[in-house]
């Protein structure tokens, strides 16, 4: 009969249903009989949670003793001698041009402590498939210190659906490893890890490393695992053992780390100790306090750590007695000494020998630097770290040397970290000659064995080149070195005593660094000021500028206000000349540093029109790229463009990143360029890198095709219509000089076209009818403007028809004939009235020719005007035909003669006849 250690229990497959059996496996075959019978197993989805594992006689989780770990659901691969089972890598081209290349060596390779990544254009995947029976988590720990190489890290689920693309790209290792942690679905998932090369400049690229992958949320496990030497779990449930700290020990299951006896030592996670060694002077080193606040320092004397030797053994050295306290030296140039005895930098555009910070004066500007002679304390732009514990190098107020260290053969490093150079101004006149910058240190060192120091400049601390080397003793001397290009970062001096593996034998040999001074270093500080040579303060200069708006006469330091609508050159120019007018369609900005355009433009055309252009809408930063290139391999990219038009005060300028370094390296302008990996080949994102800027500053808008040197020929965009093209010019000159480039870009909208006006448009009276009359607006054809005015709408009017006017001329034509010949008919009878009285005093007229009758005599009668008129008007037909019987008595000599006589009867009777009549 089976006995319990004859066999043990295993799962069988899941079913459809996601259930299993619990089932009893014989370890020999045919060793035994009477296997318990099969039971119900626990679901599919079960598991056990880390520090626990699955007891199957009870099929319940229970918690790892201690002195035991348990991963529970997970799994973790932290040894690379060989690729672990699971893991697949393979190497691809992505490149269709090139299908010649060779892919398939292009793969991640295990280097025993982690797996390295290809270095090559060739994309390397490393992935690993799991099945997670409940939600999990993927960790890894990651070297990212090439910006030329992409890396991404995503997970597909069972739909082979990827990650978030934003998510997926690792960020660049500044100087140590990065940890990542995804959250996983349960199911199935499959991790991948890629990575593609891609360096334009065609140099040598650093690959990527893996290290400690950890995937939980796996199936059980049915044991828990002892804890390896040197390490313990102290409780029950541990997920992890943890590393015993130095100067104990353990053995393997330990539940605790045991103290080293007093003349035993133990590194951390030792599984042993070693006896102690006796001390001796290479065991400690000595170092200057920083100052306290009565300004005093002292010499002390420090064991290195950890400490390993013993001072009781038989021949050992004691820790030297600390020194008296001194007064602190002075601060370095460029430093003043604060109320806590402390140093701290002057502010910009101050200068200082140590003490106070003094203003430099108008017209001057900082000689900026590092300069540092005096050693309290380690400056802040200074690391010197060994084993994370110990420093290499320690500060010695006159000095800095360096420590005896863990063994004579390690590398004891001094790095500098510089943000980067500039000519001052007053240099800049004569920059051909004048030197970007200059280092200078003063060194010593004294070796009994074969020693080196070297001197390494370069980008970071992981990129660093050997500038020059010194083997054994040497004197105290001074080394400079020039910087010709704005490129290097880090300065390092490294220090290896021997290349033999011993410990301390040589820890007599000491290198020491007197002095470091650095010159035109961009965040520096400086110990003087010097006039500038400049008329004006060039953007971003340190030179002492004068009030906004105006320009220093050369050499005098008096200022004088600029004209109207300038703005002050950024360049080399001197006196008034840097007053630089701005151009067409510009105005100057607040600062008087740059030129603007408010997006509105007018237009004179040859035929006297005047034309206005908004360009507002289209003053918001718009990208677009180019079309494909390739590298020399024929791996294609885009050069990725972004303009930003126009605008006023506040505009938000045109921006280029890059998004692969760490950095996130930005640049603004009006146009930008950076270049751009096509998401068909980079997956589901797009990467960008190497922003530049191409316009930083506008020159103009006008519809000139030549302005301030920069052309734009008509017959690179002739136009398609009869209006002339608007033309923005932009320089990039940050710098003090362009590079020549010309890039020409062409933009057709409709916000480009003139705005509308009542020019644009005509009106189309109607026919009058039936009083009403139309009014319609259409525009004029072609149609060349956008916007401005609006059409208007139609107008109705009432009027008046020809039948009315035709009406009313017959009217007033007969209504003025009716009044002309009443008029005429009154003016005949007055005629008519005076000729009768005339006749009729020509009558009473003597016989003188010529003479009229007296008063007294004449034939009028008071009163007879009203009885002749009303005779006249009564008889008229009468009276007429009387004075024409009258008229027919004529005299010889042709006149009419009425015979009348001076008798008072005849007058009376001829009166009374007139009576009568």
């Amino acid at each position: 009969m089976c006995k319990e250690s004859d066999y043990h229990f295993e799962y069988t497959e899941c079913d459809v249903l996601g259930s299993r059996w619990r089932v009893a496996v014989p370890n020999k075959a045919d060793i035994c009989t009477g296997l318990p019978d099969p039971v119900k197993g626990t679901q599919c989805t079960f598991s056990c949670s880390e520090g626990e594992y699955l007891n199957m006689q009870s099929q319940q989780c229970q918690k790892c003793a201690a002195g035991t770990y348990s991963l529970g659901t997970g799994v973790a691969f932290d040894e690379w001698d060989s690729l672990p089972s699971g893991f697949v890598t393979h190497g691809m081209n992505t490149n269709d041009r090139d299908v010649h290349t060779d892919c398939s060596n292009s793969t991640w390779t295990p280097k025993g402590d982690y797996v390295s990544s290809n270095t090559d254009e060739c994309t390397a995947t490393l992935s690993y498939a799991v099945s997670l029976k409940k939600p999990g988590t993927v960790s890894f720990e990651y070297f990212y210190p090439d910006g030329s190489i992409y890396f991404e890290f995503f997970v597909q689920n069972d739909q082979c659906q990827s990650t978030d693309s934003e998510n997926r790209w690792m960020k660049i290792s500044e100087s140590n490893w990065s940890q990542y942690k995804v959250e996983l679905s349960s199911g199935n998932n499959v991790l991948y890890w890629r990575t593609t090369a891609y360096s334009l400049q065609g140099s040598a690229v650093k690959p990527v490393m893996l290290r400690n992958i950890a995937i939980s949320g796996v199936a059980y496990t049915s044991e828990c695992f002892h804890c390896k030497p040197g390490t313990h779990s102290a409780k029950p449930g541990s997920a992890r053992c943890t590393p015993c700290p130095a100067q104990t020990y353990s053995n393997k299951g330990a539940t605790v780390c045991h103290q080293c006896e007093e003349d035993k030592y133990a590194e951390a996670g030792s599984g042993s100790c070693k006896p102690r060694p006796a001390c001796t002077n290479s065991d400690y080193f000595y170092t200057h306090t920083p100052c306290d606040s009565e300004g005093k320092t002292q010499l002390m004397y420090k064991w290195n750590e950890p400490k390993i030797c013993s001072e009781t053994v038989e021949g050992a050295v004691k820790l030297p007695a600390s020194g008296e306290k001194q007064t602190c030296p002075p601060c370095n140039p460029g430093f003043f000494v604060t109320n806590s005895s402390t140093c701290e930098p002057c502010d910009e555009g101050f200068y200082s020998n140590g003490t106070a910070c003094t203003k430099c004066p108008v017209g001057t500007e900082p000689v900026v630097d590092f300069e540092y002679k005096w050693w309290n304390i380690m400056p802040n732009n200074m690391k010197t770290v060994f084993l994370c514990v110990m420093t290499a190098w320690e500060v010695a107020g006159e000095y800095v040397y360096t420590t005896p260290g863990d063994q004579d053969s390690d590398y004891l490093m001094l790095t500098l970290s510089v943000p980067g150079y500039r000519l001052p101004q007053s240099m800049a006149t004569d920059s051909e000659r004048s030197e970007l910058s200059r280092i200078t240190f003063v060194f010593e060192t004294m070796c009994t064995a074969d020693c080196k120091f070297y001197f390494l400049a370069g980008y970071n601390q992981w990129n660093n080149d050997v500038v020059e080397e010194w083997k054994g003793s040497n004197r105290k001397q001074s080394y400079s070195y020039l910087i010709q290009r704005n490129s290097s970062t880090s300065f390092t001096w490294t220090f290896q005593r021997t290349e033999d593996f011993n410990e301390r034998k040589y820890s007599a040999d000491v290198a020491k660094i007197y002095s470091i001074h650095i010159t035109n270093v961009i965040g520096g500080v400086a110990s003087q000021c010097r006039r500038c040579a400049l008329s004006s303060a060039k953007a971003g200069s340190t030179c002492v500028p004068c009030p906004t708006g105006h320009y220093m006469v050369s050499g005098t330091g008096v200022c004088k206000s600029c004209p109207p609508n300038t703005f002050i050159k950024a360049d080399h120019a001197v006196g008034e000349a840097a007053c630089v007018q701005c151009g067409p369609n510009t105005e100057r900005n607040k600062a008087h540093t740059a030129c603007l355009s408010d997006c509105a433009l007018d237009v004179q055309t040859t035929g006297g029109a005047l034309l206005h252009y908004d360009f507002s809408p289209l003053a918001n930063v718009t990208g677009f790229h180019s079309s494909p290139r390739f590298t020399n391999k024929g791996l294609r990219y885009f050069h990725r463009f972004n303009l930003g038009l126009c605008g006023k005060e506040g505009r938000v300028p045109a921006t280029c990143v890059d998004n692969v370094t760490e950095s996130g390296r930005e640049v603004k302008g009006y146009v930008c360029q950076s270049t751009v990996v096509p998401s068909d080949i980079r997956s589901q994102s797009v990467v960008s890198s190497q922003p530049f800027l191409i316009g930083d500053s506008l020159i103009g808008v006008t519809t000139d095709t030549t302005l301030s040197s920069i052309s734009s020929p008509k017959w690179m965009f002739p136009s398609a219509s009869g209006l002339l093209d608007v033309i923005f010019y932009y320089n990039n000159c940050s710098e003090g000089t362009c590079d020549g480039c010309t890039f020409h870009f062409l933009w057709e909208s409709q916000h480009a076209c003139p705005l509308c006006t009542k020019n644009h448009y005509r009106e189309i009276v109607s026919a009058c009818i039936q009083g009403i009359q139309r009014t319609t607006y259409v525009w004029q054809q072609p149609l060349q403007c956008y916007g401005g005015e609006s059409l208007p709408a139609q107008k109705v009017s009432a009027c008046v028809t020809l039948d009315f006017w035709l009406k009313f001329g017959v009217s007033t034509g007969t209504i003025a004939a009716v009044l002309l010949i009443s008029i005429s008919c009154y003016f005949w009878k007055k005629t008519r009235k005076l000729q009768y009285k005339y006749s009729k005093l020509m009558m009473n007229s003597g016989d003188k020719e010529c003479e009229l009758p007296t008063a007294d005599s004449c034939a009028i009668m008071e009163g007879e005007d009203a009885e002749d008129d009303i005779m006249y008007l009564t008889k008229k037909s009468f009276f007429t035909k009387k004075m024409k019987s009258f008229s027919r008595e004529r005299t010889s000599d042709g006149f009419d003669s009425v015979p009348l006589k001076s008798s008072p009867d005849i007058h009376f009777n001829l009166t009374m006849l007139f009576a009568n009549l």
